[in-house]
């Protein structure tokens, strides 16, 4: 029963996650269907504008920019990183020229599986936390009481925290070979 009940948790993470890859097999497809393959060397660029744009949310978190809200952020941080992850799978398609890229593909659906698997933690920590303030509410605590019993708790942060030190690591992964790949491409690419 209990792995049930984590299967239907997990369940949509997994479900977004095979929407994007199979959504790019799927664009990829349909653009060598129309003789259009020139134009996925295009969305590189335009998902890499939208995975930049993504970190707008990380920016308001580090307090780099203090406009927006919190989570109108982190919802758009979720819709953006994943069109542009879209967009650059696209963009590789399912051809093997170079190793860079293909380190830099490979890295991008990590940190994307790593930012789902983020997603679900923090809704477990939530949905932990209040089952936990309801307990304290039915055992007879004060208000004051139960805040300070589930400060001292602090499921969100210590769960996010542990996750942080994975996922930033891995993005800084994928920066590296992002920067490199595009770096490589501008010096290579053919400008007519």
């Amino acid at each position: 029963m209990h792995i049930r009940n984590r299967f239907k948790e997990i369940f949509p993470s997994v479900l977004i996650y095979l929407s994007l890859v199979s959504g790019a097999l799927l664009c990829d497809y349909l653009l060598h269907l129309a003789g259009l393959v020139w134009v996925g060397r295009y969305f590189g660029i335009i998902g890499t504008v939208l995975i930049i744009l993504s970190f707008l949310y990380s920016m308001k978190k580090r307090k780099m920019i203090l406009w927006g809200s919190p989570k109108t952020l982190l919802q758009s941080h979720e819709v953006t990183a994943w069109i542009g992850a879209l967009l650059i799978l696209v963009h590789g398609g399912i051809h093997f020229n170079a190793i860079i890229p293909w380190l830099a593909l490979t890295s991008m659906l990590i940190v994307v599986a790593s930012g789902l698997t983020g997603k679900f933690l923090l809704k477990d920590a939530k949905e932990r936390m209040n089952n936990r303030k309801l307990e304290l509410q039915n055992s007879g605590l004060t208000e004051s009481e139960i805040e300070q019993s589930l400060l001292s708790h602090s499921l969100i942060v210590d769960t996010m925290l542990q996750w942080r030190k994975v996922h930033m690591p891995l993005s800084m992964i994928f920066f590296a070979f992002a920067s490199l790949h595009i770096v490589l491409t501008l010096l290579f690419w053919r400008w007519r």
